[in-house]
Order: C-alpha cells, then sequence, then structure tokens
C-alpha cells in the first residue's frame, strides 16, 4: 500500500435524509479514521426531482472535497413498502451517478454484511451498528443519527473486504 491513505465514501441512500460517511484508510494495517459523517436531508414538501438533484450536488460537494476513489454503498433489498422501496432506489440512483461521473469504483454490500463488518453479526440493531462504528474509528461518541453511521458501516464493510476481493480477482485472474 502506498503512503496515500485511501479514502471511501459509504452512502446509506434515502430521499428524506441520505447518509454519508468518509473513512480513510491510513496504513496497510489496517488503521482507519473518519474524515466526515452527516446526513443530506431533503424536505417532504419538496418535488422529487428537486430533493434528488439537492441529494446528487451534496454527494458531488463531498466527493470533490474529499476526493475519495471508492463509494460503497448497499445493496437494494425488497421489502413490504414499495413506496418505501422506490425512495431508496431514486436517492440511490442519484448516488451512483455521482460516483460514476468522479469515476470512483463502486461496490455493493447487503446490509447484513455491512452489519457482520462493523459488529460480528448480520442481524444487529441500529444501536449494535452505532457502537460497533464507534469503537472501529476511536470515535468519542456513536455517531447520530443513525443513518449517518450506517454510511460509516458501509465504508468501513468495504475497506474490510476490499483485500480479500483483490486477492481473489488476482487468483482466478
Amino acid at each position: 500500500m502506498s503512503d496515500e491513505p485511501r479514502i471511501v465514501i459509504g452512502v446509506d441512500p434515502g430521499t428524506a435524509l441520505t447518509g454519508y460517511g468518509i473513512v480513510a484508510q491510513r496504513s496497510a494495517s489496517g488503521g482507519l479514521v473518519s474524515l466526515a459523517f452527516g446526513t443530506i436531508a431533503t424536505s417532504p414538501r419538496d418535488e422529487l426531482p428537486w430533493r434528488v438533484q439537492h441529494i446528487y450536488r451534496e454527494l458531488c460537494e463531498l466527493i470533490g472535497l474529499h476526493r475519495p476513489a471508492e463509494m460503497a454503498i448497499e445493496k437494494i433489498y425488497f421489502s413490504r413498502n414499495v413506496r418505501s422501496a422506490l425512495a431508496v432506489g431514486q436517492a440511490r440512483g442519484v448516488a451512483l451517478l455521482a460516483a460514476a461521473q468522479a469515476g470512483l469504483a463502486v461496490y455493493e454490500y447487503s446490509p447484513q454484511e455491512i452489519k457482520q463488518a462493523v459488529t460480528a453479526h448480520g442481524q444487529a440493531s441500529k444501536e449494535q451498528v452505532q457502537e460497533g462504528v464507534r469503537l472501529l474509528l476511536g470515535l468519542s461518541q456513536v455517531p447520530q443519527p443513525d443513518d449517518a453511521a450506517d454510511a460509516l458501516a458501509a465504508a468501513i464493510c468495504h475497506l474490510q473486504h476490499a483485500p480479500w476481493a483483490l486477492r481473489v480477482a488476482r487468483v482466478e485472474g
């Protein structure tokens, strides 16, 4: 690994709140640090095109500021609430567009993979994910809100999985 930190942006998409978390891996031994995290909020009073445009612009600004090379995002899972699944899909689409336009590699992980990466349990609660993220990043407090913690968890998940995926690709290639 070079002297440059490896930077990943994690995204937890949603049209009301899109969580983001930017994590750097400072060394080959794995030292992780949070560079930024939070949420991009939109108003339900605004029409959908304006909401997704706001999410897109904010993500583009974060990508430009922190210059990650990769994006980790949660895979879409099927839900009984179709309306909520569609809203997540719309926010996810603009996140993928922002990544593609910035030339970022995009990696998708299931909710269970993300939870497993930060808690060692694929069915962990929101509180357990927040505490796992806090411990892994050495934060003094749990990241709030849980959308931001979920985005940080996605970035951590990728930083833990990617070295293995690269080794497997080299072996299979």
